[in-house]
């Protein structure tokens, strides 16, 4: 592709004043990398690891190595990576029906869950689909304060008052990323922090965190009862084909297993069928492809700054997780950015992304993706709901190369637009 002057001059100046954040992002991905092959190392990886099971998938040494690999990566007591999880939000309904029971509470900290799971939680949707409101299962949501930050003496007042009722919060909900929302992502830190909180008063709560595309943005991943993630996202680095993980105490992932299967079965079958050798190639390349995605979002957010769009973060903020947003202010740009990612994709570059009614969602929604794995969010991929002020909210880049292409390609059709 060829780009104008003014956006190839505008890319040569990001890159020189990224330069020293690009050398941060490299340092955490040594880091991961060497943590993910010590696991290698210390659980023994052989070819044999890649073995098919069929039917029941008894004794799949494969599958069980790397739950105990991904526990130790996660820094959890236990986890489980299946490829028949469909996505994050079947993962995440799969740990709250998990823990959660009849008349229990769950309460999300950190504002509004991610659109897709309003319908599993019963915020909305018809009743009777099998929400956990059907089941009796209440919910409170307790707003971010102050610029993104927890509103601990809210969080405090719900969880004493259930413990005065002698029925505890069941399950304190923590979404990382900032989904659809214009709010800044959580970072490490400050999810242990909330986690420490909530034990110290109400040490039977189940702390569950979305991890979302956060993983291996930091060094290391938030302390909670319950971690769950996408592998078409930071941790299948590009090579899961589809796929999801719950990692953490190992009572929690325990009973969320009995959700994967069922009560008695748990994680003792589930035939891999051929994928196992995708989970443990992406684990291994998840560090570095996350270190692409990082450094082609900090361009983003250079790139489009300097156009005049309102950015988060900036480009001069490190970062949590692999999402960057732009304000584009207009529903036709919008549209100009996905379609500018689109053309700068490697597949499916001739399509022109349209708004259309996503099922979840209750907006319609554009979506850029030519990626190799549908749906894929580590790869380069753009969209956003189609309401204002009309944000895009961009994620992804298998390589820096690849990603810095679609991100010039974005901008001039901003540009173009006008």
């Amino acid at each position: 592709m060829i780009f104008s002057q003014k956006i190839n001059t505008i890319a040569t100046k990001a890159e020189e004043a990224l330069a020293p954040y690009f050398r941060r992002i490299d340092e955490i991905s040594f880091h991961n990398t060497n943590k993910i092959m010590d696991a290698f190392r210390e659980h023994k990886v052989a070819a044999t690891n890649f073995d098919t099971t069929s039917g029941y998938g008894y004794d799949d040494r494969g599958r069980d190595v790397l739950d105990e690999i991904w526990a130790d990566v996660m820094g959890t007591e236990a986890a489980f990576v299946r490829h028949q999880i469909v996505n994050g939000t079947q993962a995440l309904t799969i740990g709250l029906f998990g823990l959660l029971r009849p008349n229990d509470l769950m309460c999300s900290i950190a504002g509004k869950p991610y659109d897709t799971l309003e319908e599993v939680i019963g915020i909305c949707g018809e009743a009777g689909n099998g929400s956990l409101a059907d089941f009796g299962v209440r919910y409170e949501q307790v707003e971010l304060i102050d610029g993104g930050k927890f509103d601990f003496d809210a969080i405090g007042a719900i969880l004493r008052r259930e413990m005065n009722t002698g029925r505890p919060v069941k399950v304190i909900f923590i979404q990382r990323s900032k989904g659809y929302l214009n709010r800044k992502t959580l970072t490490v830190a400050e999810i242990d922090e909330a986690v420490d909180f909530v034990k110290s008063i109400s040490p039977e709560t189940y702390v569950v965190v979305d991890n979302c595309y956060g993983e291996f943005t930091e060094k290391t991943e938030p302390r909670a009862d319950m971690l769950i993630g996408s592998l078409i996202k930071n941790p299948g680095g590009g090579m899961a084909e589809t796929g999801g993980y719950i990692a953490g105490s190992a009572r929690a992932v325990e009973l969320a297993s009995y959700r994967l299967t069922s009560v008695g079965c748990g994680l003792e079958v589930g035939a891999t069928i051929g994928q196992t050798k995708n989970m443990y190639k992406g684990l291994f390349y998840a560090p570095h492809t996350t270190a692409q995605a990082l450094k082609t979002a900090h361009l983003a957010a250079y790139v489009f700054e300097e156009l005049g769009y309102n950015v988060e973060p900036r480009w001069n903020i490190e970062r949590s997780d692999i999402i960057q947003t732009v304000i584009t202010g207009a529903p036709e740009l919008l549209c100009a950015f996905c379609e500018g990612i689109q053309k700068g994709s490697p597949v499916d570059s001739f399509v022109t992304p349209v708004p259309w009614a996503m099922p979840g969602y209750n907006d319609e929604v554009i979506m850029a993706a030519g990626a190799f794995v549908q749906g894929a969010s580590i790869e380069l991929s753009a969209d956003g709901p189609m309401r204002a002020p009309y944000t895009v909210f961009f994620q992804g880049g298998l390589t820096y190369e690849s990603g810095k292409i679609g991100i010039l390609s974005a901008a001039e059709c901003m540009l173009n637009r006008g």
